[in-house]
């Protein structure tokens, strides 16, 4: 029986990992294709192209590269696909350019938000993004390319290797670690560190008094309304949010990657299934993470999603129900010759019924 559980485990663990793979890309395709539409629907938005930019990107290596993962990723990992040797050179290139293409993407937003935050009023400071997208694909088709001077793929016995960590590429893992990992790490965390710096500065200068403020009274309620609460919070708490969030996505995504491609080759090779789905789940934080923690597209997607869901039915306040009901009722408009006419009539009416009452 032992035996038999012990044969199970890793059909089990590979079919777990099969269904967390797919929920990841199901969540990248849908997360990035709803971002997209959003932030083109977005009016305003400074670092929209940035955005559709890691939007394009993440959804071209969740329709390409991520479906290869599921279904050609070595043993032990997720599927049992054999792959040709120019499918697998053409993964081996797109694994080797994308991944590039989006860290370098994330860099580039990143280092766009600081400038607008640090210097919104020197536009000349920023370089056009079109030149920066450039400058980013230029440096992740140089890294493709350079994928594809590794070895063939090994006859059938063997394994295919078709991705950058075990495809036989240990002169060039270095350089794809320092270009696609290392560098965009340094830029991120300069740019937000900077962003923390000039919140933190901004929520701890003091306010300003208002205009035609009254000075404070010496009452005892004034007094105590100064006093420090007895457990402050840093004003600065909410500004190193953001930050926070954006740096440490970055390092628990990328970090094992970026690792895995200083290691040695075997241990590159039995780490290359973990590792690389940890790297793929950016793709599917990057909507949530850069799309949602911004306020207009925020409102945007609120408002998208109020005109495609139904409206449901009015439902009457206790309040508003009663104003109704106590409201008089509307009787046709009389006219100025029919209005003294009707106020005889009510005259007659109370004269006659006077005896009556006594």
């Amino acid at each position: 029986m032992a035996n038999a559980t012990g044969l199970n485990a890793p059909e089990v663990a590979a079919s777990m990992g099969l269904i967390l793979a797919a929920v990841v890309e199901a969540a990248a395709l849908l997360g990035n294709g709803a971002l997209l539409v959003v932030v083109l629907r977005t009016p305003g938005l400074r670092d929209a192209l940035y955005l559709v930019h890691l939007c394009v990107v993440d959804l071209l290596a969740a329709g390409s590269i991520m479906p290869l993962g599921l279904l050609a990723a070595p043993p032990p990992g997720l599927g049992r696909v054999r792959l040709g040797p120019a499918p697998c050179r053409a993964a081996r290139f797109l694994s080797a350019a994308l991944l590039p293409a989006c860290t370098l993407g994330v860099a580039a937003l990143g280092l766009a938000r600081y400038r607008l935050i640090v210097h919104p009023l020197r536009p000349g400071a920023r370089p056009p993004p079109t030149l920066v997208l450039t400058a980013v694909w230029a440096a992740a088709g140089l890294l493709g390319a350079l994928s594809l001077l590794g070895p063939p793929p090994a006859p059938p016995p063997a394994p295919a290797r078709c991705s950058v960590l075990a495809g036989g590429l240990e002169p060039f893992r270095p350089l794809w670690a320092l270009l696609a990992f290392a560098l965009p790490a340094l830029l991120l965390l300069g740019a937000y560190g900077g962003i923390f710096l000039v919140a933190r500065r901004a929520a701890l200068r003091p306010p300003r008094p208002a205009r035609g403020s009254r000075p404070r009274s010496d009452s005892l309620d004034s007094r105590l309304s100064i006093l420090p609460p007895l457990r402050p919070r840093p004003p600065w708490g909410k500004a190193a949010l953001a930050p926070a969030l954006a740096v440490g996505q970055f390092a628990a995504c990328w970090l094992p990657y970026g690792c895995a491609c200083l290691a040695p080759a075997a241990q590159a090779a039995a780490a290359e299934a973990a590792v690389t789905w940890v790297a793929y789940s950016a793709f599917a934080a990057h909507p949530f993470l850069y799309g949602l923690l911004q306020r207009p597209v925020r409102r945007t997607l609120g408002r998208l999603a109020r005109r495609a869901l139904p409206r449901p039915p009015r439902a009457w306040h206790p309040r508003a129900l009663l104003q109704h009901l106590h409201r008089p009722p509307e009787g046709p408009v009389l006219g100025p010759s029919e209005a003294p006419e009707q106020a005889r009539d009510l005259a007659g009416r109370e004269s006659l019924s006077m005896p009556e009452a006594t």
